[in-house]
This record gives C-alpha cells, structure tokens and sequence, in this order.
C-alpha cells in the first residue's frame, strides 16, 4: 500500500509550508496583515500534522525521499523585498499550500476506497482550512498585484 508514502509527502508538505508562513510573515511584517494572517496560516499547518499522527502511526511512515524529485516542494529559502517581493512571496506560498491541498485531494481518495472514517474526518477539516489559505492567498495577491506590477519602486 503506497497510502504511507502520501501523508509522509503531506506531513512534509504541511511542515514546509508551516515554516514558509513563518518566514513570510517575519519578512513581510511591515505589512501587519500579511504578519499577522502567515502566523495563524502557519499554526494551521501545525494542526494539519498533528491530526495526522494517529494516521500515520496507523498506516506506516512512508519514504519521501525516495520518490521522484517532482513529489517534493522546497519552502522559500529566504523573502524577497519590497512590493514585488511581497508578490512572488505570496505566490510561492501559494504554490506550495496547492501542492497541500492536492494532497490532501489523494488521501481523500484512498480513504474513501479503505472507508477509513477517522482518515476521512481529519481530511475533511484540513481539506477544508487549506482551501480558506489558498483564498486568502489568491486575494492578497490580487490586493498586491497593481502596486507590484505597475508603479516603479
């Protein structure tokens, strides 16, 4: 059963992406809602691993690294400056928290081949906390988008 391998690739996924709200929020944090708002995305995160645990202790640790290069997301190394920055920040973010999500979409998926209603219920609330980061994201970056794009730093 290659389950294991999955929400080993999703605890990674929410950790990596825990630490990219972390790191956006300090980097950004001239801007107090984007500071704010990547704290508590990122304390998300926190909660998504910790509901898996039982999950995990019951279906095995999988082998991320393993797996193709493609089944893996590196966090941002470090922010970017500026309103640009904030952008391709904010986008990044973005990419990875849709990596979560699919994710999430897979586990979904073979619980529901298992009938596994404990698997089930905790996709269920992340699923759906991963799909309200991913609004707020989309939304930021069109808020960002003009200044970024348009007026010369």
């Amino acid at each position: 059963m290659n389950l294991s391998t999955y929400l080993s690739l999703l605890e990674k996924s929410e950790s990596t992406l825990a630490e990219s709200f972390r790191q956006v929020a300090e980097g950004h944090g001239h801007e107090p809602d984007v500071h704010f708002i990547c704290q508590t995305l990122a304390k998300q995160c926190d909660e998504h691993q910790r509901a898996l645990q039982p999950i995990v202790r019951r279906y095995g640790q999988g082998d991320v690294d393993d797996e193709p290069e493609r089944l893996h997301a590196d966090g941002l190394s470090e922010t970017r400056k500026g309103p640009l920055g904030l952008l391709r920040d904010l986008q990044d973010l973005y990419l990875l928290a849709s990596l979560v999500d699919i994710t999430w979409t897979m586990v979904k998926q073979a619980g529901q081949g298992l009938r596994d209603e404990e698997l089930l219920d905790v996709v269920r609330a992340c699923e759906e906390e991963t799909e309200k980061q991913l609004k707020w994201l989309s939304t930021r970056m069109k808020q960002a988008a003009p200044q970024a794009l348009l007026i010369a730093e």
